[in-house]
């Protein structure tokens, strides 16, 4: 990588940090190009440059955070053998992952980011189409082994994911009336009725 090329990924990494923080700070509403100019100290042509508006330069941020969840999820998963582990897996991991990175969450659960998934989904499921997919193989494995159901992939996918994604935009919300720590010892085997072949 040139030295040219290593300056302009150094600036992507400021502006992208920047913004985090100022959404931190400031929420949606905060992020402009002056707050996320001045808090990265990058000028304004460079943040046109690399990211072409302020909406590019969240999109590119929600996407950031978006492959993080996404590839320790499929960390996780690769390291279980069952249905019932995998989705036990899946759902401590997600959980503790917002819980880690809780602007980070926000952004990822907020109504800018479900637009955007609307608007863009396609695409989207395209950039994100090797860890996406290493879902979608787990599932069609546990499906031909006979441990889960013979449903629609998309629709195992949706009641997998569906409950934990719903806890995790309750506790962001602020709602505290159940820890993470207890969600995340009930759900799974919750989920695991809901998908499993036979429900025991």
């Amino acid at each position: 990588m040139s030295p040219k090329q290593q300056r302009g990924e150094a600036t992507v990494e400021l502006l992208l940090d920047a913004a985090l923080r100022v959404y931190a700070e400031s929420g949606e509403q905060g992020l402009t190009v002056s707050a996320i100019t001045k808090a990265s100290g990058v000028s304004l042509g460079s943040l046109y440059h690399h990211f072409g508006s302020i909406d590019g330069l969240i999109n590119a941020l929600t996407q950031r955070w978006l492959g993080r969840l996404l590839a320790e999820l499929a960390g996780a998963l690769a390291h279980t053998r069952t249905a019932r582990s995998g989705i036990r897996a899946v759902t401590r991991t997600y959980l503790a992952f917002i819980q880690e990175h809780r602007t980070a969450s926000l952004l990822l659960h907020s109504s800018r980011a479900d637009q955007q998934g609307m608007a863009r989904g396609q695409e989207l499921r395209d950039n994100q189409e090797a860890r996406i997919s290493a879902f979608a193989v787990w599932i069609q494995h546990h499906i031909d082994t006979g441990e889960l159901a013979p449903l629609p992939q998309p629709l195992v996918e949706s009641l997998v994911l569906g409950p934990i994604v719903a806890t995790a935009r309750r506790w962001l919300s602020g709602i505290e009336d159940m820890s993470l720590d207890e969600a995340a010892k009930i759900l799974p085997d919750r989920i695991y009725r809901s998908v499993a072949a036979d429900p025991k």
